[in-house]
C-alpha cells in the first residue's frame, strides 16, 4: 500500500497475520484515519471467506461468558478465532463505557485468538459502523471464525443482521413478559436461540416457550430457529450451540440464501455509508455555509418548518449535481 504515513499498517502485514499491525489497522478504522480507507480497498477482494456470527440479547444474559466458552471450544478444534465486542460508548468522549477489554480469559500466548473491544459510538442497535471493516481486516488476517458481541442495552440489537451471516439471540430463564415484548424483534433476527444460565430454575420452561413461539412463526425462508440450552458452569451445551450455528450456515449454502443475504447486507452498507457522508457534509455546512446558516436561522425563528428546510436542501443538492 502506498501513500500512507510512516508506520501505518500495510496489506502485506495484515495478510501475514501481524497482530500489532492488525490492532493498529482496527484503530485506524475506528478513528476514520485516511490510511484505513486505502488499506480496506486493497484488502477487500480477498475478504468474504469466513462466517461472521453475531451474538445479541439483553444485558446480563451472559453473552461474554458464553462467547468465551465458545472460543475455548473452537480452539479445541484448532480453529483460529477473532472476537469483536461492541461496547456502549460515552455520548461525550465516544469511548467505551464498559471498557471491559479483559473479560475474555484466553492466555496471551494463544496466537489463535484475537480479541478487540470497540465503542458503539452511538450506532443504532449498538453495532459500531466500524465493525464491518474490523471483521474484514480479521478475515484478511486469516482468522477462520469471527464472533461479534453487541451491546444489548435492554433490547436485542437488530442491526447485527447487517453484519453477521448467523445471529444468535441469547436469553435467560424467567424473562417472561420481556420475551413477549421482544418477540417481533427476536424473530426478525434470531437464527439460533441460546437459553443461557440453564442451570437456573425455569430453563426447560423457557426453552418450551421459545420452541412454541418459533413454531408459530413458521420459520424464516424455510429455517426453523433451534433453541439450545447453555450454561458456562461446567460448561454445558456449548458444542450443541456451535453445531446449531454450523447447521444454519450449511442451510444458507444448501438453500442458496447466502448470496441474497450478502447482497442485502452490502446494499444496506452502501446506503448507510452514503447517508453518513451526506449527514457529515450537511452538519458541517450548517456551521460553515452562509446559505445553510441563513436557512437554519429561518427554521429557528419559525419562519420555515424543518420538513420544508429539508426539502430545500435536497433540491439544492440535486441541482448542484
Amino acid at each position: 500500500m502506498t501513500g500512507t504515513r510512516r508506520g501505518a499498517p500495510t496489506a502485506r502485514q495484515i495478510r501475514a497475520g501481524d497482530r500489532r499491525a492488525l490492532a493498529r489497522a482496527i484503530s485506524a478504522v475506528e478513528n476514520g484515519a485516511p490510511e484505513a480507507d486505502a488499506l480496506l480497498k486493497e484488502l477487500y477482494p480477498t475478504t468474504g471467506r469466513v462466517r461472521v456470527v453475531g451474538f445479541t440479547g439483553p444485558l446480563g444474559v451472559g453473552k461474554s461468558s458464553l462467547i468465551n466458552a465458545l472460543v475455548a471450544h473452537l480452539r479445541g478444534r484448532d480453529r483460529r478465532v477473532a472476537v469483536v465486542a461492541v461496547d456502549p460508548s460515552s455520548p461525550f468522549s465516544g469511548g467505551s463505557v464498559l471498557g471491559d477489554r479483559i473479560r475474555f480469559d484466553r492466555p496471551a500466548s494463544d496466537e489463535g485468538v484475537f480479541f478487540r473491544s470497540m465503542a458503539s459510538r452511538g450506532a443504532a442497535g449498538g453495532v459500531a459502523a466500524a465493525t464491518r471493516d474490523a471483521a474484514r481486516l480479521l478475515d484478511a488476517a486469516g482468522f477462520e471464525e469471527i464472533l461479534v458481541e453487541t451491546v444489548g442495552s435492554g433490547q436485542v440489537d437488530i442491526a447485527i443482521r447487517d453484519i453477521a451471516s448467523t445471529s444468535v439471540v441469547v436469553l435467560v430463564p424467567h424473562l417472561g413478559d420481556e420475551v413477549q415484548t421482544l418477540k417481533a424483534g427476536l424473530f426478525e433476527i434470531a437464527d439460533v436461540f441460546a437459553v443461557n444460565k440453564s442451570d437456573l430454575p425455569g430453563a426447560d420452561s423457557a426453552r418450551r416457550d421459545l420452541v412454541e413461539l418459533a413454531a408459530l412463526g413458521g420459520g424464516r425462508d424455510g429455517w426453523r430457529t433451534p433453541v439450545v440450552l447453555t450454561s458456562t458452569l461446567g460448561p454445558t451445551g456449548i458444542p450443541e450451540l456451535w453445531d446449531a450455528i454450523v447447521a444454519h450456515e450449511a442451510f444458507l449454502d444448501r438453500s442458496g440464501g447466502r448470496p441474497a443475504a450478502e447482497r442485502r447486507r452490502l446494499a444496506k452498507e452502501i446506503v448507510g455509508r452514503v447517508r453518513d457522508r451526506v449527514d457529515a457534509e450537511l452538519t458541517d455546512g450548517l456551521e460553515s455555509d452562509p446559505a445553510l446558516r441563513r436557512l437554519l436561522d429561518r427554521v429557528a425563528s419559525r419562519d420555515v418548518d424543518p420538513r420544508t428546510a429539508a426539502e430545500q436542501l435536497l433540491r439544492a443538492r440535486r441541482r448542484s449535481r
